[in-house]
């Protein structure tokens, strides 16, 4: 089964690139997951169940439009807690319940100007072989939270070994945050993800309790890719 196509974004705000990409994914009951909504925005179910995601990565090149990277502030781990949302017109997206990034200038201004919940923390992304290993620790004066994990990369996916419930925890294009109260949203234009079979080998991580959920009861499903660019849209209002 094909993905499903990003939206293209002709003007971006940012380009990116996300790398070294593990997708941990558990089912939750809806009403849990909806209650950390804000108005405007509903779960969006697979089967009838609701998914929080726990993705991380390298965020890599970031960059404005026309500008080139800058070496230290463009490349930096980032680890977010994600679940899967429709608005009010039926169009679906993501939303964070939390991002943790190891630049503070980037957790800045994220936070005060697209008001989504950046935390900064100390982290690293290490790749050995045929295995990845993510480390995250909030710094001091944020809500305590670490997050741990190795991963062991495997072979890649045909597109036809693909399903509906790969596609429905990885193929998102939209972000959806508030801004001054307002639902706003934007558009990531990025190509299909080349997913990779991968096993979780460790895991400890407080990362999807802080966000105000229970700890997940069973082994997540994982995913892994190598990265895609990203073309990021401007914020508009929803």
């Amino acid at each position: 089964m094909e993905a499903p196509s990003a939206p293209p974004v002709p003007r971006p705000l940012m380009h990116h690139r996300w790398t070294a990409v593990t997708f941990l994914h558990w089912p939750y009951p809806p009403q849990v997951v909806q209650r950390l909504l804000p108005p405007g925005l509903e779960v969006d179910r697979a089967d009838g169940t609701a998914w929080v995601g726990l993705v991380p990565f390298r965020m890599e090149d970031v960059r404005l439009p026309r500008l080139p990277p800058l070496p230290w502030a463009s490349r930096f781990p980032e680890t977010n807690v994600r679940t899967y949302v429709r608005d009010r017109h039926g169009r679906v997206g993501i939303w964070f319940l939390s991002l943790d990034a190891a630049r503070l200038g980037a957790v800045v201004t994220a936070r005060v100007a697209y008001g989504l919940p950046y935390f900064w923390a100390a982290m690293s992304v290490r790749r050995d072989r045929d295995r990845v290993r993510y480390q995250s620790r909030r710094r001091p004066g944020t809500a305590a939270a670490r997050s741990r994990a190795l991963v062991e990369v495997g072979t890649a996916f045909d597109q036809g070994e693909l399903g509906p419930l790969d596609h429905f925890l990885t193929a998102r294009f939209r972000l959806y945050t508030m801004i001054a109260g307002r639902g706003a949203a934007a558009d990531a234009e990025h190509p299909s993800w080349p997913l990779v079979r991968a096993r979780l080998l460790d895991l400890e991580d407080d990362l999807v309790a802080a966000a105000g959920l229970p700890p997940p009861d069973q082994p997540p499903l994982v995913h892994f890719s190598p990265g895609v660019e990203v073309r990021i849209g401007r914020w508009r209002l929803v």
